[in-house]
């Protein structure tokens, strides 16, 4: 899978434990695509300082994905409502 649309998913479930400023930054750069000097401009840092932040919330996703493993879980049960008969699928999927 692409490291981009990894970070995405990760985004999405881990998102709520990166501080405010940690989130403008990967909206920015991955949701609104501007450049690192964009960002940099806008919130009138060093292009450096939003590589580094950027590279730190990469980081703090993937750690948070390692340790609490919801992606993978959500994937894994996915899997196994999909083996399940068509009315106890149609269950499960109503209640989540």
């Amino acid at each position: 899978m692409d490291n981009q649309i990894l970070l995405n998913i990760l985004y999405d479930y881990y998102g709520d434990l990166l501080t405010n400023k940690q989130k403008q930054y990967f909206k920015d750069y991955y949701f609104d695509n501007l450049s690192l000097s964009e960002i940099s401009e806008s919130y009138n840092i060093s292009r450096n300082a939003v590589h580094k932040s950027l590279k730190e919330i990469s980081e703090k996703l993937y750690y948070y994905e390692d340790k609490l493993k919801l992606y993978e879980k959500n994937n894994k049960i996915k899997k196994i409502i999909n083996n399940l008969d068509d009315n106890l699928k149609k269950q499960i999927l109503e209640l989540i």
